[in-house]
C-alpha cells in the first residue's frame, strides 16, 4: 500500500492541542459530561447551555470521529428547570457513539513528543501527596508543577516578579506576580463562556 504524505499545514502546536484535549477528557472523566463514559472508549468533550436553559449541546470526539449534539427550539423558549447540555444533550451523543463506534476498537489519543503527564491534586492542581485525589494533566517541558508557568510571556519581568532579595526579605524568593487587568470585551459573549 502506498503511503500518502501528509501535507496539511500545521494550525497548532501539539502540545497546546493535547493539552486542551486532557481537559475535554476531564469533563468526561469527573466533569458535566460525565454521562458519555458509558461510551467506554477514550473520548473527550464540552457540555454547554445557555441562560435559561433555552439552548444545550454536546460536542466531543474520539480520535477518529468528532459529533455534535444540539437540543433546543426554533424560536427561543427555554427547555425547561435544570436542562442542561450533561442532561440532555450528553446522554443522546453517548447513545450515538455507542452505536457509532460499536465495533471500532479503543483508540487512546496520541501524546505528542515531550509531553509529561503529571500527577496532580484534583483540589489544588499542586503536585498531589500521598493518598491524596489525584488527577493526571499533561505538561510542556519546563512548565511541569513546582515550574514558573509564565515562562517566556514576557520579555522582561515586572518589578513583581524580581528577586526580594533587594527588599531584604529571604534571598532567592520571589515576590507573588500581579495579574495583568484586563477590560470589558470590545465585541462577542463577553467572557460569559
Amino acid at each position: 500500500m502506498p503511503g500518502i504524505p501528509d501535507t496539511r499545514e500545521q494550525v497548532a502546536d501539539p502540545g497546546s492541542a493535547f493539552q486542551i484535549v486532557t481537559m475535554l477528557q476531564g469533563v468526561v472523566e469527573r466533569g458535566t459530561g460525565k454521562v458519555v463514559q458509558a461510551v467506554g472508549k477514550p473520548i473527550a468533550g464540552k457540555t454547554g447551555t445557555t441562560n435559561n436553559w433555552r439552548d444545550a449541546w454536546f460536542v466531543g470526539f474520539t480520535p477518529d470521529l468528532a459529533a455534535g449534539v444540539y437540543i433546543g427550539y426554533d424560536d427561543p423558549d427555554s427547555l425547561g428547570d435544570d436542562e442542561t447540555g450533561g442532561h440532555v444533550a450528553a446522554p443522546v451523543f453517548r447513545d450515538f457513539m455507542i452505536a457509532a463506534l460499536q465495533d471500532a476498537p479503543a483508540t487512546a489519543f496520541r501524546t505528542p513528543p515531550g509531553m509529561r503527564l503529571y500527577r496532580v491534586s484534583a483540589a489544588t492542581g499542586l503536585p498531589a501527596g500521598a493518598g491524596e485525589a489525584a488527577i493526571y494533566e499533561a505538561y510542556k517541558p519546563g512548565t511541569e508543577p513546582g515550574k514558573n508557568r509564565d515562562r517566556g510571556l514576557r520579555s522582561e519581568p515586572s518589578e513583581e516578579e524580581m528577586p526580594i532579595a533587594s527588599t531584604g526579605a529571604t534571598e532567592g524568593a520571589t515576590a507573588p506576580m500581579a495579574l495583568p487587568r484586563r477590560g470589558p470585551p470590545a465585541t462577542g459573549t463577553g467572557g460569559l463562556y
